[in-house]
């Protein structure tokens, strides 16, 4: 309900749109408009932070860049989590491992972990390098797609599609001539590691 005057009101539709209809609407619209005006600056923005850390990205450390494939893994497996919920998943430790299967040559989650050597309950996505984090984070989000795009039902189906995804791009890798995932090496300090000692150094900076 809105006002219109006179103590009195109306009830209007409200409209949420997407990010990229928003985008189309500012960029197709009179930029007289204060409305329209701030929305392509806004784009604009957005679009020049992203140049920027597409170029600054090879200026990072190999940590650097393990923290930040991190950070998107785990938005990823959110968003990922979310379609699969959506298809009928239920069991997501039985729906992971089958990813994780498809891209490490049948390894489960548990089989990594042995294999990197971790503690118990330790996250091996933690424990990967940039490039292994990379690979991951692709069959992340293509599963992701397919499960919303393709219309798949049920957890079976699920499970099919992320072995599959998972597969396929191990296969992509071997026809590049590139590394195995199980075969890239096991950084020395997980990113737990990394940022506990980064916070006790910058609480003996502060104490000092």
């Amino acid at each position: 309900m809105v006002d219109i005057g006179s103590n009195t009101s109306r009830k209007i539709k409200d409209y949420k749109l997407s990010r990229y209809a928003c985008y189309l609407i500012v960029q197709n619209a009179d930029p007289r408009k204060k409305e329209v005006a701030l929305g392509q600056t806004y784009f604009a923005i957005q679009t020049r932070k992203q140049e920027i850390s597409e170029k600054e990205y090879n200026l990072l450390t190999e940590d650097e860049k393990r923290f930040y494939q991190r950070s998107l893994t785990k938005k990823g497996n959110y968003s990922l989590n979310k379609a699969a919920k959506n298809v009928g998943v239920k069991n997501f430790d039985k729906f992971h491992n089958y990813g994780y299967k498809g891209l490490y040559n049948g390894e489960t989650a548990d089989d990594i972990a042995k294999r990197k050597k971790l503690r118990y309950r330790e996250d091996i996505l933690d424990n990967m390098g940039s490039d292994e984090l990379i690979a991951n984070l692709f069959r992340i989000s293509q599963t992701e797609q397919k499960l919303r795009n393709d219309n798949i039902k049920g957890e079976s189906n699920a499970n099919k599609v992320h072995y599959n995804m998972g597969r396929d791009i191990r296969k992509f890798i071997e026809k590049q001539g590139g590394t195995m995932p199980e075969n890239l090496p096991t950084p020395e300090k997980s990113l737990k590691q990394i940022e506990k000692e980064n916070k006790t150094k910058a609480t003996s900076i502060d104490i000092k």
